[in-house]
C-alpha cells in the first residue's frame, strides 16, 4: 500500500495532431511522469503553446541562483519560439504578498523606527535592545550556546558546541549539507552581532558598522515586539517593499538579456478573483473553513473523488518540514484542520497582516493559490506547460495542481481533470555543495555579479547552457573555464569569418570542394537531434565547437567562400536563438555577435597603422634589412577610404599620426631593425591595447588580424605579465644572492676566525684556543677547518673578479 502512495499517478497524453499537421519530434522531461514524453500542444492546429512560469516573490534583490531558474526558462522559451516556431504565450506571476513579504516589510519598517529613536537614545539603550535580542537570536537558532552568553564569549562557546560544523562537517561527524549550511549562517551572524556589541561598549565602532552588524539578530526581534501593532490596513508599508524589488528583479533579468513575459500577473491585483476561486472549491467539496475565518484545502475528500494528490512528488507528501515551509513562517498550528497535510486557501489575517474583505472575514491568500487562480485566469482549465525551480516541486507546485484540478473539476468524470500536461522544473545553482538561496544567505546578487566583472550576461548563460536546464549546475573553476573556452572559440571564429569578409572577394574558387557542406549539415542535423531531445543545449554546445574545430583544420584553399559564410550565418543564428547575442533576432542574416567589431570610425586608421606595422616588421625581418629612406616611404602610407574627423576618431587618428612620426624620424644604424621591431610590438602591447585594439600577428606574412581585446585576451595578458614577473623576481633572487656570496668573499679566510670568541691561531689563522683558553676540541676542530676552506675559495674567487 505504501509504495502505491510513492508512485506518481497516470498521466493523460494530448490527443495526438492531426496527419497533416507536422510537428517537431520534440520530447519533454515530464516531472508529472519523469521521462521524456513527447510534446504535443492542445491548440497543434495553430502551433500555440500556452505557458505559466512561477515568477519572484520580490522582498529582496534577485541572486545567481534565481538567474539560473529565469534564464534557463528563457533560453527554452526562445527555442519554442525562434526555432521550432510555435506561437508561445508566456504568463509569469509576481508574489508581491506572502510571509516574507509581511515580515520583511515590517522589519524594515520598525528598523527604521528604531535607528531613528537610537540617535535620540544613549548608547546604554541601544546595547540593551540589541543584546536582548542576540539573545533571542541565540536561542531560536543556535541553541546549544547558552542564552545567558556574554558577546565577548559567544565566539569561544560556537568553537565549544559547533566546531564540527566550523571544520566543514556535520554535526554528528558525518558529511555537511544545507542544516549545517544553515548553521554556518547563522554563526556568522551572531558573530557579527556580539563584536559589535562588544566594539559599542569601548566607542571602537562607528553608527554605521554596528547597525550592519547588528541589523540581522535585530530584524526578527523588533517583528516579535511590535509586529502585531503596526497598521496593516496601510499596505504602503508592503508594497514599497514590493515594487521596489519587482523593479530591480526586471532591470536583472533584462540585464541577463532574458525577453519580457507576454503577461505579467500581481497577487494583489487578483484580490476578488482569488477569493472567488477559493469559494468555488469550497462549493466543490473540497475545502473548508475554520472558526478563525481561514480555508483549508482538504486532501482527504479530494483523493476520495478519485483524484491524486502530490502527483510531482508523491513521496514527499508527508514531509512536515516541507510542508511547513509551505505554509510560511507567520502560519500558527490550528486544532480545526482536518489532517496535518490540509494547506491554506485563504488564510485570517492576524494583527499587522495585510487582508483583503472575504466570505470568511479579512484574510489574504494562501501561497499556492495565488498561481492557481491567475493562470486560469489568463490561460483557462488546462495548459501546456507550467515551469519553475525544482525546489517548488513540493508542496507549492503540487497543492497548485491539486487546488486548480479541484476548481476546474468535473464530478461526472470518472478521470482526474489534469490542469497541466507537461511541468518542467529548473535544476539548482549550486556552491560548495548547498544550493544557493537567500535562506542560506550564501548568495552573490545579479546586480553585483555584473557590477564586479564577476560574470557577463553571455558569460553565465553559456555556463547554464554548458549545464543543461534540469540538472543541478555547481560552480567550479572547471565549469567556468570551459565557458570562457567556449565563448573565446566562438569569438575567435566570427572575427577570422569577418576578416575574411572584409579582405578577400566573395567569389568562390573553382575547384571549391564539398566537405564543408557536409560537416554543416551533421551540425545542423546535430542541433536539431539536440534540440529535440528535451532541449539538450550541452549537446548544442558541443556541436557548434566541433564545426568551428573542423572549419579551423581545413584547408582554406579548398573552401569556398560561400560555405564558410554558410556556416558563420548558422553558426549566428544559433547563438541568437539561444539568446546569446543581445536583441538580435534568429533570423537576422548578419554574421557574429556584439563585442567583437571594430567601430567604424577607428577603422581607416587602425587599418592604415596595421599596414604600417605588416610592411616594417616584413622589412625588418628580410635579408635587405631597412633604411631609413624605406621607413621614410612605409610611414607615408594613408588612411584607406573616407577617415573620420570625428572626437571619437581623434584617439585613433593620434595613434597613427605619432606612429607614423615616429617611424620617420629612425636613422640608420646596426640596430634599426631592432629600434623598428620594437616600436611595433610597442604600438600593438601599449598604444592600441589602452584604445581596447589588438593587432594579432600571423604566420606566413598573412597581414596582422585587428581585433577588440576580449575579456580572454586581457586574461591570457595578465597571466604572461604574471609569469614574468615571477621569472623577474626569481632573476633579482638569484643576483641578490649572487651578490651576497660575493660580497662574503670580501673577507680573508686568515682573519675569518681572528675575533674575541678565540685567543691563539695557528699560521693559516684558524683557532687553537677558545677565548677562555682552553684547547679546541677535535671535532669543533673539524668543523672550523670545513668553514675556513669554504671561506678560501670564495675569498679566492672574490679575488680573481676584482683583479687581485
Amino acid at each position: 500500500m505504501a509504495s502505491q502512495v510513492r508512485r506518481q499517478p497516470p498521466w493523460q497524453a494530448p490527443p495526438e495532431p492531426s496527419h497533416n499537421i507536422q510537428l517537431p519530434p520534440l520530447k519533454i522531461w515530464n516531472s508529472l511522469t519523469r521521462s521524456k514524453t513527447p510534446f504535443v500542444p492542445i491548440d497543434w492546429r495553430n502551433r500555440r503553446v500556452t505557458w505559466y512560469a512561477c515568477g519572484p516573490t520580490v522582498y529582496d534583490d534577485a541572486h545567481l541562483g534565481h538567474a539560473r531558474n529565469y534564464v534557463s526558462t528563457d533560453i527554452i522559451r526562445r527555442i519554442m519560439k525562434d526555432y521550432f516556431k510555435f506561437d508561445v504565450q508566456f504568463v509569469m506571476n509576481i508574489t508581491d504578498v506572502d510571509d516574507k513579504i509581511i515580515l520583511r516589510g515590517r522589519q524594515q519598517h520598525f528598523l527604521e523606527e528604531f535607528r531613528d529613536a537610537s540617535r535620540r537614545r544613549g548608547t546604554d539603550s541601544v546595547h540593551d535592545t540589541c543584546l536582548a535580542a542576540l539573545k533571542a537570536y541565540l536561542s531560536k537558532n543556535l541553541p546549544l550556546i547558552p542564552g545567558d552568553t556574554a558577546p565577548e564569549e559567544v565566539a569561544l562557546q560556537v568553537k565549544q558546541h559547533y566546531g564540527l560544523v566550523l571544520d566543514g562537517k556535520g554535526l554528528d561527524g558525518g558529511l555537511a549539507g544545507d542544516q549545517e549550511a544553515k548553521i554556518k549562517m547563522h554563526i556568522k551572524t551572531v558573530l557579527a552581532a556580539s563584536d559589535a556589541l562588544a566594539s559599542l561598549t569601548t566607542n571602537s565602532i562607528s553608527a554605521d558598522q554596528f547597525n550592519s552588524q547588528v541589523q540581522d539578530v535585530l530584524l526578527p526581534y523588533l517583528d516579535a515586539l511590535y509586529g502585531s501593532t503596526i497598521n496593516a490596513s496601510d499596505h504602503s508599508i508592503f508594497t514599497r517593499l514590493t515594487k521596489k524589488f519587482e523593479d530591480r528583479f526586471m532591470e536583472d533579468v533584462r540585464a541577463l538579456n532574458c525577453v519580457d513575459p507576454d503577461a505579467v500577473t500581481r497577487v494583489t491585483e487578483y484580490g476578488q478573483q482569488i477569493v472567488d476561486f477559493v469559494d468555488k472549491v469550497e462549493k466543490n467539496g473540497f475545502a473548508y473553513n475554520t472558526s478563525d475565518g481561514s480555508v483549508y484545502f482538504d486532501i482527504e475528500a479530494f483523493e476520495a473523488a478519485n483524484n491524486s494528490y502530490a502527483r510531482l512528488e508523491p513521496w514527499n507528501r508527508n514531509d512536515r518540514g516541507l510542508q511547513a515551509d509551505g505554509e510560511g513562517a507567520l502560519t500558527k498550528k490550528s486544532t480545526e484542520k482536518r489532517s496535518e497535510a490540509d494547506f491554506a486557501l485563504w488564510k485570517s489575517s492576524k494583527p499587522g497582516e495585510p487582508s483583503w474583505p472575504s466570505p470568511w472575514g479579512e484574510g489574504r491568500p494562501g501561497w499556492h493559490i495565488e498561481c492557481s487562480a491567475m493562470a486560469s485566469d489568463r490561460l483557462g482549465s488546462q495548459m501546456d506547460i507550467h515551469s519553475g525551480g525544482i525546489d517548488l516541486a513540493f508542496p507549492h507546485h503540487d497543492n497548485e495542481l491539486a487546488q486548480s484540478e479541484a476548481y476546474w473539476c468535473d464530478k461526472s468524470h470518472q478521470s482526474q481533470h489534469q490542469w497541466v500536461n507537461y511541468f518542467m522544473h529548473m535544476g539548482h545553482l549550486s556552491i560548495q555543495g548547498s544550493k544557493m538561496s537567500k535562506s542560506l544567505k550564501n548568495f552573490t546578487t545579479i546586480k553585483e555579479a555584473l557590477r564586479r566583472g564577476d560574470w557577463t550576461p553571455r558569460g553565465l548563460r553559456i555556463v547554464f547552457l554548458l549545464g543543461g536546464w534540469r540538472e543541478g549546475i555547481e560552480i567550479t573553476e572547471d565549469l567556468v573555464k570551459e565557458g570562457s573556452a567556449w565563448e573565446d572559440k566562438v569569438n575567435n571564429f566570427f572575427i577570422k569569418i569577418n576578416d575574411i569578409l572584409d579582405h578577400q572577394n566573395p567569389s568562390p574558387p573553382a575547384n571549391a570542394e564539398q566537405p564543408a557542406w557536409d560537416d554543416l549539415q551533421k551540425a545542423k542535423d546535430g542541433v536539431f537531434t539536440a534540440l529535440c531531445d528535451s532541449f539538450n543545449t550541452p549537446l548544442v554546445m558541443r556541436t557548434i565547437s566541433e564545426l568551428i574545430s573542423e572549419y579551423n583544420s581545413a584547408d582554406k584553399n579548398e573552401l569556398a567562400i560561400e560555405q564558410t559564410l554558410q556556416a558563420a550565418r548558422w553558426v549566428t543564428s544559433i547563438v541568437n536563438t539561444l539568446g546569446l547575442n543581445g536583441s538580435s533576432k534568429a533570423d537576422d542574416d548578419s554574421i557574429g555577435w556584439s563585442g567583437i567589431g571594430i567601430p567604424e570610425h577607428a577603422k581607416p586608421y587602425l587599418t592604415s597603422i596595421s599596414r604600417i606595422r605588416d610592411t616594417l616588421r616584413q622589412q625588418a625581418r628580410s635579408r635587405e634589412g631597412l633604411t631609413s629612406r624605406k621607413l621614410k616611404d612605409v610611414s607615408n602610407i594613408s588612411p584607406n577610404g573616407s577617415s573620420s574627423e570625428t572626437i571619437e576618431a581623434t584617439p585613433y587618428q593620434d595613434v597613427l599620426s605619432k606612429f607614423q612620426h615616429e617611424v620617420s624620424a629612425l636613422t640608420d644604424s646596426e640596430k634599426l631593425s631592432k629600434d623598428v621591431l620594437q616600436l611595433c610590438d610597442r604600438i600593438r602591447d601599449i598604444e592600441l591595447w589602452n584604445l581596447g585594439i589588438y593587432l594579432e600577428d600571423r604566420p606566413d606574412n598573412q597581414p596582422a588580424l585587428i581585433r577588440p581585446v576580449t575579456r580572454e585576451l586581457r586574461a591570457a595578458k595578465a597571466e604572461q605579465e604574471a609569469r614574468e614577473e615571477q621569472k623577474n623576481k626569481a632573476k633579482e633572487e638569484r643576483e641578490k644572492e649572487a651578490a651576497a656570496k660575493a660580497d662574503r668573499g670580501k673577507l680573508s679566510h686568515l682573519d675569518m676566525f681572528r675575533t674575541a670568541e678565540y685567543s691563539a691561531w695557528d699560521e693559516e689563522g684558524l683557532p687553537l684556543k677558545d677565548a677562555v683558553g682552553e684547547e679546541i676540541t677535535k671535532s669543533k676542530g673539524k668543523k672550523l677547518r670545513k668553514d675556513w676552506e669554504r671561506q678560501k675559495k670564495l675569498h679566492e674567487a672574490w679575488r680573481k673578479a676584482n683583479g687581485s
